[in-house]
């Protein structure tokens, strides 16, 4: 049993989401730095959770995730180690849940987002975050941060198994109809603005790493097999990388020899409006448009080996 003197926190961090419909104008407001909406863009977010039920599971699925990881710690090390969540668009926010676990007693904190691929504009800013929320507690507590896990081979390993069954049933399905045509892959991240990835920003090569990971397991084909698109641009004039996914789709579509497309969503590690409405309800009509079988791949949420995984990778943090 650990004491408090060798108590770890572990700020877990991801993106936060409304926990009821009231909450869906002042999540909207903090995420463009408390400007308010217009009533026609906030009438458009609110259609969007109206059609994937009313409000997003990504609540309690990061609860859930919070408890994995817990769980898979005290397997590991009974005692030792407290994980709060940290938020960067809800509460708790991310400042709040680092300086939670300083004044706590922790000895040292370990940061980790739910995100497995770096960005200086994305991993790099719930970092910072949090060693801001350190520093407000004012007691030197030291934090180390996990910058990636892009090709955890648990990851890895869950994406191959989930892709390769879906895979194979949509071949067998164009097959029992009598359709030669094959299925492609599409791995898909959120997109980022342009500016960001032409600072040099790692973020591309990131969720390549996995595409190739996975696709080398199934022994798939750049361009003949797999492809990269991009997804969930924001809505500002400035360029966003691309290619989209709903180009993407419309370009395969256009293809006499593809039949099917399944979308690997491996940048997003739970169900949240990104997939559940972005892919599942707008990509899958455009697939259903230009003639296309379209399936998803299953986000990680709260799998036991992942988080086990990433347990793993927080006592290397901090005994490493």
């Amino acid at each position: 049993m650990s004491t408090d003197m060798d108590r770890v926190g572990v700020v877990l961090m991801a993106y936060g989401t409304p926990r009821s419909p009231d909450e869906i104008e002042p999540y909207y407001t903090d995420i463009r730095r408390g400007r308010p909406p217009t009533p026609e863009a906030l009438a458009d977010l609110v259609a969007r959770y109206d059609a994937i039920g009313g409000i997003s599971p990504l609540a309690a699925l990061t609860e859930d995730q919070r408890d994995a990881l817990q769980t898979a710690l005290d397997d590991r090390s009974p005692g030792r180690f407290r994980v709060e969540l940290g938020l960067k668009h809800a509460d708790p926010k991310v400042e709040a849940g680092a300086a939670r676990l300083a004044l706590n007693g922790c000895a040292s904190i370990v940061g980790l987002v739910l995100a497995p691929h770096y960005s200086a504009y994305s991993v790099g800013q719930y970092l910072q975050r949090a060693a801001d929320g350190v520093e407000q507690a004012g007691l030197g507590t030291p934090l180390v941060g996990i910058d990636s896990w892009a090709t955890e081979p648990a990851f890895v390993e869950f994406l191959t198994d989930d892709l390769r069954s879906r895979h194979e049933a949509m071949t067998s399905t164009l097959a029992e109809a009598g359709d030669e045509r094959g299925v492609r892959v599409v791995f898909t991240a959120h997109s980022l603005p342009q500016r960001i990835i032409d600072t040099g920003d790692p973020y591309p090569d990131q969720l390549r790493s996995t595409a190739e990971a996975v696709a080398d397991e199934l022994r798939m084909t750049e361009g003949d097999d797999w492809m990269i698109g991009w997804q969930s641009a924001g809505r500002t004039p400035e360029p966003w990388i691309g290619p989209d996914v709903l180009d993407v789709i419309d370009s395969l579509g256009a293809d006499p020899t593809v039949g099917g497309v399944i979308v690997s969503a491996c940048g997003f590690v739970a169900d949240h409006l990104e997939v559940l409405y972005d892919l599942d309800i707008e990509a899958r009509h455009r697939a259903d448009d230009v003639g296309l079988l379209f399936d998803r791949t299953a986000c990680v949420n709260d799998d036991a080996d992942v988080m086990a995984a990433l347990a793993d990778r927080v006592i290397d943090a901090v005994d490493g």
